[in-house]
């Protein structure tokens, strides 16, 4: 095993791991093992059915983590029982088989025929018990930590822990990612976007005022550290107004939790809102979005989650077929990936075209704030849609802005809070991916890869409910081990932008979008991108027959005029307008903007009517076997274009050559190292795709069982529970 810290807690010999879902034929024999990380399948026999698999390097091929463990059920055959196993239960039965059910879709399904019936039982109930874990401090990346510090020679995969990761994805540019964890990378950010008005405030430091917020946090100049200290006691948890974003045109992107002081709500929030008027250049106004009223709770995107996981997993897809789209739209994620398009697009217009400060109001302001604050800056700035530029957006609004990972992800499987805001961040992500693919450096395989190490334990990144939490319950932790601190505030944990840790130099060149056009690409000319031009025939094709509410994608509400109580101050006369005048500018906005040619470094809004928003097949798809095309799916496409890509960097190169009229410059190496996963094999190439291509790629679904049925019943019979997989009441318990 070769992650530091990790122990063989229970295995299991003579196991068999079953393959496909109607014969035993292709079943392979092997060692279960359960560690403190992770659940392992050892085999000496070849994967049958699989060409091609992608290897994580702290992953074996049959490898699930324990945090992506989502429920375990025993059965016994001749008993005709099953259970599901909590954590320290008692199996009363000998199991002859265990069904695992990942978080990530997976369903992973072992048999105990030829194994020790005490061996098998106690396996289980290892499982159970270990990727049940009561404790925070219990999770693996504590233990990984504990032995870095004491053995700090050795290092998984070379790698010290901590620390913010180069884009370490083979990017030219080799940028570390910014952690925000310093006063330093705030000011950067604050130069970076010319938000010269706004300043750095420490007087969080030692989280002595708020502990969800960070130590260093953006503010408008004229607020001063006394009245930050005196306003905080009126928000919800202490968390006072913070800057995410400049536009270019001095509008700021700022949230806020609400105000839970009624009597002192109208004079704080007029003061907040006059220092944020007085850091715009124009001295611009200030619009507030309530996003508890304008966009789903976690509770309602959980369930969603929860029915998608359902149709894309448990039900067969020949019982479904028919009704499968009026079932997936019964599920509302994709209408909640279009509310959260739509109004981010929505903030996009007031700061772009009105030019006015935006106010992201919520509750906490640590959930849908986290979403929206994410997907404008996106749409608005090209930065964050290059790898560590991303990377940096996630450390900013989610990981520093104190995101519940530990909670929404329920990495201690006890949460009532469980909601999948970050995967919904993703999906929202790919599809301005999908429909602007020029426009993004990353590609569909690293957001679904970047999902997944949400559910490795190793990374401190994913695993907290805010920075506060790492420092005290990693500094509980030192201390009980005996760890000496220092100067440290809390322990450093591996941090998931050190992408070397999962993946070799090669297999990170997937995360490489091959239709990404850079800054300096000869491509564009003339601030036109030929290739995306629409020309307005086309354009106004697209509208006929469209309800007007719908046209462009963007319906038209009274909603998001401002109500009466809500707070916008010194408001601009065309604020005022009815709302037909005021939807219409907004509508005319994106009429005009869809019909020019897309500038890939300026503004990019999503298409959100009918079918331009998508289910995103990769990330919910390739663990299902029926869904599985071979030798087609997007992949195919875009080995082809890596292969285009490959031909013209040769090109280049050739060309730099006979410009310098002498050998190759630079080393050998740097010329050899192309940016493609998919390589050229010399200009012209016309090798056809390789056999392994599928709409799975990179990932495998041979040995994922979707469609299994337990004693002759439909599993789907078992899935209908509303938070877990299989509801315990359906069972028929050992008891």
């Amino acid at each position: 095993f070769s992650v530091l810290g990790e122990i063989v807690v229970n295995e299991v010999n003579f196991v068999r791991k079953c393959i496909a879902t109607d014969t035993s034929q292709y079943d392979l024999w092997g060692k279960l093992v359960c560690t403190n990380f992770k659940i392992s399948f050892i085999t000496d026999d070849p994967m049958p059915l699989q060409k091609f698999h992608y290897k994580n390097l702290l992953l074996g091929e049959h490898d699930v983590p324990l945090t992506c463990v989502e429920q375990i059920v025993t059965v016994n055959d001749t008993k005709r029982k099953q259970k599901v196993l909590g954590p320290n239960q008692k199996l009363k039965f000998n199991p002859t088989e265990l069904i695992i059910y990942c978080k990530d879709f997976r369903i992973v399904r072992f048999r105990f025929d030829e194994a020790g019936p005490e061996s098998a039982k106690k396996v289980c109930l290892a499982i159970a018990h270990y990727s049940q874990p009561t404790d925070l401090q219990l999770l693996f990346a504590f233990e990984y930590v504990g032995e870095i510090y004491h053995n700090p020679a050795k290092k998984v995969n070379g790698i010290d822990p901590g620390g913010g990761g180069g884009g370490g994805i083979g990017s030219a540019s080799g940028q570390q990612t910014p952690l925000f964890e310093t006063y330093s990378d705030w000011d950067r950010e604050i130069k970076r976007t010319g938000a010269s008005e706004w300043r750095v405030c420490s007087v969080n430091e030692g989280y002595m005022i708020s502990t969800c917020l960070p130590e260093y946090f953006v503010v408008p100049s004229s607020l001063a550290d006394q009245d930050l200290k005196l306003y905080s006691y009126s928000f919800i948890g202490r968390r006072m107004p913070s800057w995410s974003w400049n536009h270019p045109n001095g509008s700021a992107l700022v949230r806020m939790a609400n105000i839970k002081d009624v009597l002192q709500q109208r004079r704080i929030d007029q003061r907040i809102c006059n220092a944020i008027t007085r850091s715009h250049p124009l001295r611009s106004d200030v619009y507030k979005s309530d996003l508890d009223k304008c966009l789903p709770n976690i509770q309602e995107i959980q369930v969603a989650h929860v029915k998608l996981k359902q149709l894309c997993v448990n039900e067969p897809f020949e019982e479904t077929e028919e009704k499968w789209l009026s079932s997936l739209e019964n599920t509302h994620w994709l209408d909640y990936i279009r509310l959260f398009l739509k109004h981010s697009a929505e903030l996009v217009y007031m700061m772009e075209c009105k030019h006015v400060s935006v106010v992201l109001q919520e509750e906490e302001g640590r959930d849908l704030s986290c979403l929206a604050a994410s997907l404008i800056q996106v749409m608005l700035d090209p930065y964050f849609r290059t790898i560590v530029g991303f990377q940096s957006l996630i450390q900013k609004e989610w990981v520093m802005a104190g995101y519940q990972f530990l909670d929404r992800c329920n990495h201690l499987k006890r949460s009532d809070k469980e909601s999948p805001l970050f995967l919904m961040f993703l999906d929202c992500v790919w599809q301005l991916l999908e429909q602007y693919p020029a426009a993004f450096e990353f590609s569909e395989m690293y957001l679904t890869i970047l999902h997944d190490s949400a559910r490795i334990s190793l990374f401190g990144t994913f695993l907290f409910n805010c920075p506060h939490q790492r420092v005290k319950e990693s500094t509980e932790f030192a201390i009980s081990k005996n760890i000496q601190l220092g100067d440290e505030k809390g322990l450093k944990f591996p941090c998931v932008w050190d992408w070397s840790l999962q993946f070799t130099s090669r297999d990170r060149l997937l995360f490489h979008n091959p239709l990404y056009i850079g800054k300096s690409a000869p491509c564009v000319q003339n601030g036109a991108v030929k290739t995306f031009k629409r020309s307005k025939k086309n354009y106004s094709s697209t509208l006929r027959g469209v309800p007007p509410a719908l046209k462009n994608g963007i319906i038209t509400e009274q909603e998001f005029l401002p109500r009466r109580n809500s707070l916008i101050l010194k408001l601009k006369p065309d604020f005022l307008q009815p709302a037909e005048s005021q939807s219409n500018s907004m509508d005319q906005y994106f009429r005009d903007w869809l019909a020019k040619p897309v500038d890939l470094h300026g503004v990019i809004l999503p298409r959100i009517s009918g079918t331009h928003v998508k289910l995103w097949k990769l990330c919910y798809f390739r663990w299902v076997p029926e869904a599985q095309i071979n030798h087609g799916g997007f992949i195919t496409a875009f080995h082809k274009v890596s292969l285009l890509a490959d031909e013209v960097d040769m090109l280049n190169r050739n060309l730099r050559q006979y410009k310098s009229n002498s050998p190759l410059q630079g080393s050998c190496s740097e010329l050899d190292q192309s940016r493609m996963y998919f390589r050229a094999n010399g200009l012209n190439d016309t090798s056809g795709a390789p056999d392994f291509l599928s709409s799975s790629f990179p990932f495998s679904p041979v040995g994922n069982l979707c469609r299994r049925s337990i004693l002759g019943t439909p599993l789907s019979k078992f899935l209908s529970g509303a938070k877990i997989w299989l509801s315990t009441e359906t069972l028929a318990n050992e008891d």
